[in-house]
């Protein structure tokens, strides 16, 4: 579970949260110790924040191609020259491809234009949204949040693995990381009760924009933790770090409200430059072994998930959440993709 003393409980506090926010500088990954020359890898979200810090550090490694999964073209093309000057690269080994996790479609054109490259090394499921209101996704009828940060998310989850078993070796498999953060532990996730669980997310009547943030990341904890299960290691290394509080657009929806006015005092005051959370990003993709296989990661260390993860409450609602997800992705043959990537 963890190579800490520290158990899940007593790792979920507030208190602990600001010691390592405050008392902890994740280790940057160095050319001394790898070098990723031709590699490739493909970050989400990879214009702003978090993601474009990810891809400076992968460049600074050396690798011979990145590609911005972005949602917008203008702003994906702004990255990828601030990422070129900043970093004396070649433009020609930075590539800009279109990316909507609001839409099935978008998601399956990019895995279709993925399954083209020579290689790929390195996937970061970095991409995520925090919505002030509710609202339902017109493309798949579900609400927005959740929908982003956990069923796209997800759904890209499942259908790069195949991609990564088939260009790398069971001996240096590929990494996939999906983003994650503290705040899963934090989560009231006043749905856990309800059968079905999926649809409970799309009622008016339960969202609450915070909680419904905190609860989309102990979604992907859960769901982390149920692929690794199923997935070994030599198909890809999955894990989810957490890069900390860090300065980032991400509450941009609450600009101008007295919600926003807090998030911004406490960022103030807490978070780190998105270039030191980035570090753990880059550590889950390089650094860290098969032992961080559907592990959660901090400050470059493995650490506890969620409470509740643990608990006979949590692996109940784990199974019913895989059931559940597998099921919303019928159309695209999930689980037949997922009990196939185990055929060697």
């Amino acid at each position: 579970m963890s190579d800490s003393n520290v158990g899940p409980e007593k790792r979920a506090t507030k208190r602990a949260f600001l010691k390592h926010q405050f008392s902890v500088i994740p280790p940057a990954v160095t050319r001394t110790e790898v070098s990723l020359d031709g590699k490739t890898a493909i970050v989400t979200g990879g214009n702003t924040g978090i993601g474009l810090e990810t891809g400076k550090q992968l460049l600074e490694l050396g690798l011979g191609r990145l590609i911005l999964a972005v949602r917008s073209e203008s702003r994906g093309q702004d990255a990828k020259k601030e990422l070129a000057t900043s970093k004396s690269s070649d433009e020609q080994i930075i590539e800009v491809w279109l990316l909507d996790l609001a839409s099935y479609d978008s998601i399956t054109s990019f895995i279709d234009r993925a399954k083209r490259l020579d290689r790929l090394d390195i996937f970061v499921n970095n991409a995520g949204i925090a919505k002030k209101v509710f609202k339902i996704n017109k493309n798949t009828n579900h609400e927005e949040t959740w929908q982003i940060n956990y069923l796209s998310t997800s759904l890209l989850t499942i259908l790069t693995l195949p991609i990564l078993k088939e260009k790398n070796s069971p001996e240096q498999p590929g990494r996939l990381v999906n983003v994650n953060s503290d705040v899963a532990s934090w989560a009231r996730f006043k749905e856990r009760d309800s059968i079905p669980l999926l649809t409970a997310f799309d009622r008016r009547s339960n969202f609450d924009s915070q909680d419904r943030y905190y609860t989309s990341k102990l979604l992907c904890q859960l769901f982390v933790s149920e692929l690794a299960k199923r997935v070994p290691a030599t198909v890809a290394v999955i894990n989810a770090p957490n890069p900390g509080l860090c300065s980032s657009s991400l509450q941009r929806e609450f600009d101008g409200t007295v919600l926003g006015f807090v998030f911004d005092f406490f960022k103030k005051i807490l978070a780190r430059d998105a270039s030191i959370g980035a570090r753990v990003v880059v550590d889950a993709a390089i650094r860290q072994g098969r032992a961080s296989h559907g592990q959660y990661l901090e400050d470059c260390k493995i650490q506890p998930m969620a409470p509740i993860v643990y608990k006979p409450e949590g692996i109940k609602i784990g199974n019913q959440l895989w059931k559940e997800t597998l099921g919303e992705f019928v159309m695209f043959q999930a689980s037949d993709l997922i009990n196939n990537l185990s055929i060697m």
